[in-house]
């Protein structure tokens, strides 16, 4: 019997529901939850049943480091390393898009306080203030002006090291919406206009609405050539609209799609499963 294993830890909507559509196709899922993991990295021997490992851990932490070890053992993990480490990581994320001549918003890399106000003063306001690591939104930070951002930068100054990696982006002139396509294998199958009445960032986690969104030529070919770019496999990509075109700002790992499914009728878990399978046929 065909089979693969899912890999998470903790189990959410997308998990169940990736693990449902399995069972409904005759497919063996095991699942194993990355914290209950104890690697002898030296040997080739992890334990885990040898089929394809889908990595769908929420922590970037264990994502990255159980991709890296259970690849080492001889596992076929997706995503891949090279995919986790370089879409979980905001600025590895956006060289690779550039590299690939993907278009993405104007970004500055700074490290100390100084440079990062020559940056803004670069960017002009409002412009927009990211961790390299994190998700939903967190520790996001629209800088209005340059009292605002002198305020917001003078307290990463005092917060853990990574926070002193100064990731800033355009804040592009965009409409009150993005763009959240769903690359599986070599197809965009799925997209949806993310929407928030209350917040600058339309993150469905934060209470942002999904509505279906066409899958363009244009949305098409950017969502196929920036999961690419990363080495995605199974990717969400975020985009925008911008007055010159769509642009690319991240690529997402271990996407969620819990809102999407309802608001598309596509059944995100089902094309999931059936890449799969294809991987282990092969």
């Amino acid at each position: 019997m065909t089979s693969f294993t899912i890999l998470y830890d903790m189990v959410r909507w997308e998990e169940k529901a990736i693990a449902n559509a399995a069972k409904k196709k005759g497919i063996d899922v095991h699942l194993i939850d990355a914290r209950t993991l104890a690697l002898e990295i030296t040997s080739k021997n992890s334990g885990i049943p040898d089929h394809t490992i889908l990595e769908r851990c929420v922590s970037h932490y264990r994502n990255v480091h159980a991709t890296a070890a259970l690849e080492s053992m001889g596992h076929r993990v997706v995503n891949d390393f090279r995919s986790a480490y370089t879409s979980s990581d905001k600025l590895f994320c956006s060289l690779a898009l550039a590299r690939a001549n993907v278009p993405t918003p104007k970004t500055f890399l700074a490290f100390t306080e100084e440079a990062a106000k020559k940056s803004l003063a670069q960017l002009g306001y409002p412009a927009v203030l990211k961790p390299v690591v994190g998700s939903w939104g967190r520790l996001a930070a629209l800088l209005k002006d340059e009292d605002f951002a002198t305020a917001i930068i003078e307290d990463r100054e005092y917060m853990y090291p990574m926070y002193q990696v100064y990731y800033l982006q355009e804040f592009v002139k965009r409409p009150p919406r993005d763009i959240r396509s769903f690359v599986v294998g070599d197809q965009t199958i799925a997209a949806i206009y993310r929407h928030s009445a209350s917040d600058w960032r339309t993150n469905t986690a934060r209470g942002g609405k999904a509505v279906p969104c066409p899958i363009t030529e244009e949305l098409n070919e950017l969502s196929l050539k920036s999961a690419r770019a990363v080495g995605g496999e199974i990717v969400g990509v975020d985009l925008m609209e911008s007055p010159d075109g769509m642009l690319v700002h991240e690529v997402n790992n271990t996407t969620e799609f819990k809102n999407t499914v309802p608001a598309t009728g596509i059944d995100i878990p089902g094309y999931i499963v059936d890449y799969l399978v294809s991987l282990e046929k092969r």
